[in-house]
């Protein structure tokens, strides 16, 4: 094979292999060269070594002398200023191969799919060249990539049933130019079907065995999916258990591929372990004990004889943490004497019983205030709290002893007493109040989001206020002694408890009070507040309130100030103090009314963690027993809202359209939560 034929032959073998990486021949131009400067090394040897007759000095050999055609030894005398050129390139194009670009990755051939939208999701998720995508890569590193990402499709196109499906990696673009076009040309070829599915075991169930069977939604001549085989384990496997089958088990699937026809047959193995209904509780007995079995059972919302229920035991598990005494807890099924039923084992850990809290804080209408409080959730057990409670403030100054029994008779209901004492400096009243509370409430939380909710107490009160008397405005203090009996009942068919995009609230409070100052006066404070949210799109919730109240049985200056009706402020109508509205006195306070109105309307516009939200609130207050719906005052503003993983933070600013003397140009508010 002559110098020439090898040169030819490696440089068609070099276009070869670089075309497909759009990457110039001339790259492997330089190893043709050495391959030929081999060769004539290889003749000028030969000729060495042979004896060679004197040359007579002769016109040929003068500088000046015309040169004619070179002796032909054999040899294919390369074109130097060709080879010149070729290494010019190809120092080039080295130069360029090793140069960082950046890149594009295409899809193709998988738009008419049904799949494609899966395959496109799984692929950008596991793709090393997604990956990395907007960074700079050499040459060499995206070809890397590209074969890892071209098996990954193959695996992916056949978990989705296309086994005969096949995939070309193609890099196209020059080297050194802005940018390398990665295309993965992809031939699904036939979607393969399941021809039998089987779950052997299965029919244990008996007459279940078609309400479980309707569980597991894979069927004949559904395509051969692993996703979708995957999702139905995983659900047959959860359904088992909620439908009372604690020792269940779905094994691994088999699945046997027949390429000649294009299907496959499935094989889900299922032990059921037999049907049953709960038994007993059992909770693991020792010194760290933290309550027993029969509290345990108060907070489960499940009887025994009632069927087992996987879901009911994890609801039992999230609500043991929930108290706030237990950091971990283990809940194991285990046989029962009985064949029928399953006992459940309950290994708990404690968690420190004990808190001690502070806040520091400021507000226009509240001062500023210091908080101290000291909480031992599991003194008088089981979950009997003692808590003590220290407030020192510029307007405020309170302390208290209270005992909170949590899941008291039953699950999520409180048992409440406390005794307090407090002086209290508002603009509205002010008033040295001693008092004793008692109560029971149905509460809701973010575990079990109730429809229903209730609550009923008992309060003593004796308080020593100040008021207003005569048209003058002239302030005397008056001792009042209060009995009052509240009562509320609530529903929620909102969508979430903090933050809620549809459905509505509707709530009513009374309480009877009888107070004795100068005589007897009987009354009772009624209120009903009302709320509504309307999405109207993924990213906007229209949000409404309305609230009213009256105070029927008694005149507003036989009822004690800090007995009244008040209104302004962030739970009230933005952008006016703290109980700044109504009816004020001839020294600029407000004196409180025997009925109020309150209105709000809001536009939740949220964007990822973050949200706007415009408003406009209203509200009055009244001497009379019936709002009128007179002298509103209004108030509108901007909120932010930030969404983080335990509620929206929100920070409303508002300002007052129609002020009284002396209300602010702009109020603050900052809280947890929406503002209803």
């Amino acid at each position: 094979m002559t110098a020439a034929t090898k040169s030819g032959r490696a440089c068609i073998c070099s276009l070869f292999l670089l075309g497909a990486l759009g990457t110039p021949c001339a790259l492997h131009a330089q190893s043709a060269s050495d391959e030929i400067a081999e060769d004539v090394a290889d003749e000028v040897e030969s000729l060495s070594t042979q004896e060679l007759e004197p040359l007579e000095s002769s016109d040929e050999f003068r500088a000046s002398a015309p040169m004619t055609e070179m002796t032909d030894f054999g040899v294919a005398w390369p074109d130097m200023s060709e080879v010149a050129d070729t290494e010019t390139a190809s120092s080039r194009a080295a130069a360029a191969i090793g140069t960082e670009q950046r890149y594009s990755v295409t899809l193709r051939g998988i738009d008419n799919l049904d799949a494609a939208d899966e395959i496109r999701s799984q692929f950008d998720a596991l793709s090393v060249l997604k990956e990395n995508d907007g960074d700079t890569a050499v040459v060499a590193q995206i070809n890397r990539r590209a074969d890892i990402d071209r098996d990954l499709l193959n695996e992916l196109l056949r978990s989705h049933g296309y086994y005969d499906a096949g995939v070309a990696a193609i890099v196209s673009g020059e080297a050194g130019g802005e940018r390398i076009e990665v295309v993965f040309e992809i031939d699904a070829g036939p979607l393969y079907r399941f021809d039998s599915v089987e779950l052997p075991g299965l029919a244990a169930a008996g007459e279940r065995t078609d309400e479980l069977r309707a569980q597991f939604p894979v069927e004949v001549d559904d395509p051969v999916d692993a996703t979708a085989v995957t999702a139905a384990e995983t659900n047959l496997a959860a359904e088992l258990g909620n439908r009372g089958y604690p020792f269940a088990e779905v094994s691994e699937e088999r699945v046997v591929i027949d390429h000649a026809n294009r299907v496959a047959s499935l094989t889900v193995p299922v032990e059921t372990g037999g049907e049953r209904n709960y038994g007993e509780i059992r909770v693991t007995e020792g010194e760290d004990e933290i309550f027993g079995a029969d509290h345990v059972a108060t907070i489960a919302r499940f009887e025994p004889g009632e069927l087992y229920s996987t879901m009911m035991v994890e609801d039992l598990r999230r609500a043991l943490i929930q108290t706030g005494l237990v950091s971990r807890v283990e809940l194991t099924p285990v046989e029962n004497a009985d064949p029928l039923l399953v006992d459940l084992a309950v290994a708990m850990q404690p968690a420190p019983p004990r808190t001690i809290s502070g806040q520091l804080g400021y507000s226009t209408g509240e001062g500023a205030r210091v908080e101290v409080g000291w909480e031992h959730r599991n003194l008088i057990r089981p979950e009997g709290a003692i808590r003590l409670r220290g407030i020192l403030g510029t307007d405020e100054q309170f302390a208290s002893a209270s005992f909170r029994r949590s899941n008291f008779l039953a699950r999520d209901q409180v048992l409440t007493a406390q005794l307090f004492a407090g002086n209290t400096n508002r603009d509205a009243f002010d008033a040295r109040t001693a008092g004793l509370t008692f109560g029971i409430e149905r509460i809701s939380n973010q575990l079990w989001q109730k429809r229903w909710v209730w609550s009923a107490g008992l309060e003593l009160i004796a308080s020593d206020e100040r008021d207003v008397v005569g048209m003058a405005g002239l302030r005397a203090r008056e001792t009042f002694l209060i009995g009052a009996i509240p009562l509320s009942l609530g529903y929620d068919g909102t969508t979430d408890l903090l933050n809620p995009t549809d459905g509505f609230r509707l709530s009513a409070f009374v309480s009877p009070e009888l107070s004795l100052q100068d005589g007897t006066f009987a009354y009772a404070r009624v209120q009903i507040d009302g709320s509504v949210y309307l999405q109207l799109m993924d990213s906007t919730v229209l949000a409404g309130r309305v609230r009213l109240g009256a105070i029927p049985g008694a005149s507003t200056n036989n009822i004690a100030p800090s007995r009244r009706f008040y209104a302004g402020g962030g739970g009230s109508v933005r952008g006016y103090g703290y109980q700044s509205i109504g009816p004020r006195d001839a020294n600029n306070d407000p004196i409180g009314g025997r009925s109020l109105v309150e209105l709000a309307l809001e536009a939740r516009y949220r964007f990822g963690s973050f949200g706007i939200v415009p408003f406009i609130d209203a509200g009055a207050i009244y001497t009379d027993l019936y709002p009128d719906f007179s002298d509103l005052r209004f108030g509108a503003g901007l909120g932010v809202r930030y969404y983080s993983s335990f509620g929206p933070i929100r920070l409303d600013v508002g300002t007052p359209i129609n002020p009284q003397p002396g209300d602010p140009v702009i109020a603050i508010y900052i809280s947890l939560g929406q503002a209803f």
